[in-house]
């Protein structure tokens, strides 16, 4: 391949997909990958091993939660940036040193003598795995073009939809091939021989591309996302210890700092600067602003009720960890399934496949939520899997084909900042379904004398509303770019793939 610069023309021809392509690309793919789905499982996985880390280690409840939101909250605030250094020094470089510390600090928290290290182990590997994940979609965006990048944001959209799935049917695997009390640090020590293997490889297939010329980085910028995003979040990872309730008015300062922030970035393009994330990006690149709106939304409901299956399954049900997941896994199946094949599609499909599988999520939820509310106990379960596979399946067309049609047409040299900035919507997204609908689930517990299944009835049923809210985005993206394509198009737009292949 060329260099960045040369890479990164926008208007990218599919019949240019393979001339002066990396003849590695695909095997680079599966590395960055690996990779990804490490530090997105991270995110889940310790969920199931939290109460025996409180006992071995001795912990407070409001302490070994961190072990889980501290992770989540260093993760978030990085993205951007990371993304954004990773556009200017080089992507290859920031994938391997983060990649590098990420195995470092999982091993540090996997012999972690104390709640304190454990604790500051995870803030580290959280940075890590923030710096890490915006390179993955870059490196998509620099490797592959035409209908490949669709295909290869497919992988990625499967492995985003899937790493979050089933990570407590992997947490509960580990724990029980381990056994015994100090099992858990399986849970980190796993991620040292695949995050080694994957640096080695790493070193061998990432293509070497320059990196941007004479590229700065924004640090008004970068000190008014950071605190703004740190805002917004911390009520809400300390929401199981009150947080929401003692600093609600966090919220308002997350808003104003991110308002504040959005003007400087005005600012500093108006003034021929470089800022940390282009206001071009939303006001003139096709796709991104709706597709980081629906990725947010979606999240909300996506993250939170995978929490809410799990205390209804372990505390109402009375089923082991490892259960709890299994009960779960025909929506992981279905999104995996889904997401190989609608990397393909999207490039005939576009916006509709996104609307087809908010629709499919939607039912497949309300199904599993009548069978879990309304059938015989013994059979709930059961009667439950099928509609969840319908829900796995439109959700793998949710997922990958949004980070096609998002980032699709985003310029090469702005890749890292933008991959970022849709990742820390979906973890504040993220964050928000699994502070709000736990605690909804709980609230509804209380005032129905511990009645578990009016409680994930109403908890899911809530967590299908941010869905319908992004489904809604959907249709009104796909029903514009219907309108878009029977208006007369300027002859220097008829080249952008988008246009020629939305549905």
């Amino acid at each position: 391949m060329g260099t960045e610069t040369k890479a990164g023309g926008q208007g990218d021809n599919p019949a240019d997909a393979t001339e002066g392509a990396d003849p590695r690309r695909w095997k680079a793919l599966w590395v960055t990958l690996v990779a990804g789905f490490m530090s997105l499982l991270d995110v889940t996985i310790v969920a199931v091993a939290l109460p025996s880390m409180q006992r071995d280690l001795h912990a407070s409840a409001p302490a070994i939660q961190w072990v889980v939101s501290g992770y989540a909250l260093a993760f978030a605030l990085v993205l951007v940036t990371a993304g954004r250094v990773g556009d200017a020094i080089g992507r290859r470089r920031i994938f391997l040193l983060a990649l590098t510390a990420f195995v470092v600090c999982s091993a540090a928290a996997g012999a972690a003598p104390t709640i304190e290290l454990l604790v500051a182990a995870r803030l580290a590997q959280g940075l890590a795995a923030g710096c890490l994940a915006p390179q993955n979609s870059a490196l998509i965006q620099q490797m592959f073009r035409g209908a490949e990048r669709g295909r290869a944001f497919g992988l990625f959209g499967a492995t985003v939809g899937v790493s979050s799935a089933v990570g407590p049917v992997v947490g509960g695997l580990i724990l029980m091939l381990a056994g015994g009390p100090q099992g858990w640090r399986w849970i980190f020590y796993v991620n040292v021989p695949v995050g080694a293997l994957a640096l080695v490889l790493g070193l061998r297939l990432l293509p070497r591309l320059a990196p941007g010329r004479g590229e700065r980085l924004d640090p008004p910028g970068v000190a008014l996302l950071g605190c703004g995003v740190l805002a917004l979040m911390l009520p809400l990872v300390l929401a199981e210890s009150g947080g929401v309730r003692r600093l609600w008015w966090l919220f308002l300062v997350g808003a104003a700092l991110l308002v504040v922030f959005a003007r400087w970035e005005r600012r500093v393009a108006a003034r021929g600067g470089q800022p940390l994330l282009d206001p071009e990006l939303v006001t003139t690149t096709r796709g991104y602003a709706a597709g980081a709106a629906i990725a947010t939304l979606y999240f909300v409901g996506f993250s939170g009720v995978w929490l809410v299956f799990a205390l209804y399954f372990q505390n109402g049900e009375g089923y082991s960890p490892l259960r709890s997941g299994l009960a779960v896994t025909p929506f992981a199946l279905g999104s995996a399934l889904a997401a190989l094949v609608a990397g393909r599609l999207v490039e005939r499909l576009g916006r509709l496949l996104t609307v087809c599988g908010l629709a499919a999520v939607t039912v497949g939820l309300g199904g599993a939520v009548l069978s879990l509310g309304l059938a015989p106990a013994g059979l709930a379960v059961w009667l439950a899997a099928p509609a969840l596979f319908v829900g796995g399946l439109g959700s793998g067309c949710v997922i990958s084909p949004n980070v096609t049609m998002t980032l699709r047409d985003v310029p090469v040299r702005m890749a890292g900042a933008a991959g970022g900035a849709l990742q820390t919507g979906q973890r504040l997204g993220g964050a928000v379904g699994t502070a709000a609908l736990p605690g909804l689930f709980y609230l509804v517990l209380g005032a129905h004398a511990h009645d578990y299944r009016s409680a994930v009835v109403i908890a899911v049923g809530c967590g299908i509303a941010p869905v319908l809210g992004a489904l809604a985005l959907a249709v009104h993206d796909w029903l514009r770019d219907r309108r878009a394509r029977r208006e007369p198009c300027p002859p220097e737009a008829s080249h952008s793939p988008v246009h020629a292949s939305q549905g």
